[in-house]
């Protein structure tokens, strides 16, 4: 496991164009925040725009999600430690034995990245989750997901700060919890349905927030990235 030292916050950069997303981070610090690089902007940059994030000093989260066969998931999570990002996911519902091949994949490398489970999208609710076949509340198929996760050997999971408290309290300080649906007081909502603000998913136990409209679409986005360090350190 990589050090865990460093900013809290992530910045989700949620963009189509490689430019784009170049134009916002030239304006941030990266002794301040982490960066979420995601499908889309993946898919238009690939490994290239990784290391020329890397290369200027930002830890990077390759947020693929990825879920298929226990082989493929793992080859896939032995490239995304050669690309030497800091936290990789995948998606629990891929099961126990994907998981821990992806667990192992990590274990001939010498400096592996975080290994954090997708649990239920913030974008999903009670009947979304009716829908596809799933019994329960999200927050009970999160509760599972996350155990399942622990049990394979991942260093966390991604979940609603929602169910934050519920999970820091089932598996404990050391499992790490990366929140995603942050909405600062000041922003608008979007399209999470389960979120909250900066600090209050710290206060509930969050590591990790991911944040990427209030900081993105700002017209300064390093002035909204210190008014969210001000609500975290006065919390």
């Amino acid at each position: 496991m990589q050090n865990n030292t460093g900013s809290r916050i992530i910045i989700a950069l949620d963009y189509a164009e490689p430019r784009l997303a170049l134009e916002l981070v030239a304006k941030l610090d990266p002794s301040r925040c982490r960066l979420k690089v995601g499908k889309e902007l993946f898919t238009h940059g690939g490994p290239q725009l990784v290391q020329t994030l890397r290369m200027q000093g930002f830890d990077i989260f390759l947020d693929l999600k990825f879920h298929d066969i226990p082989n493929t998931v793992a080859g896939a999570c032995r490239a995304a430690a050669e690309l030497g990002v800091w936290m990789v996911n995948v998606h629990a519902l891929g099961g126990r034995r994907m998981l821990e091949a992806a667990r192992a994949a990590m274990s001939n490398v010498s400096k592996p990245p975080l290994l954090i489970a997708v649990t239920i999208l913030t974008s999903m609710g009670e009947q979304d989750i009716s829908e596809i076949g799933l019994q329960g509340t999200p927050a009970d198929n999160v509760a599972r997901l996350a155990d399942l996760a622990s049990d394979a050997g991942l260093d966390g999971v991604v979940c609603s700060p929602q169910e934050v408290m519920m999970l820091r309290k089932q598996l404990g300080d050391s499992f790490s919890l990366v929140t995603p649906g942050i909405r600062p007081s000041w922003s608008v909502q979007g399209d999470q349905r389960r979120i909250t603000t900066p600090a209050d998913a710290v206060r509930l136990g969050a590591d990790y927030l991911v944040i990427g409209r209030p900081v993105t679409a700002a017209e300064n986005p390093m002035a909204a990235l210190e008014r969210i360090e001000l609500e975290l350190n006065h919390q």
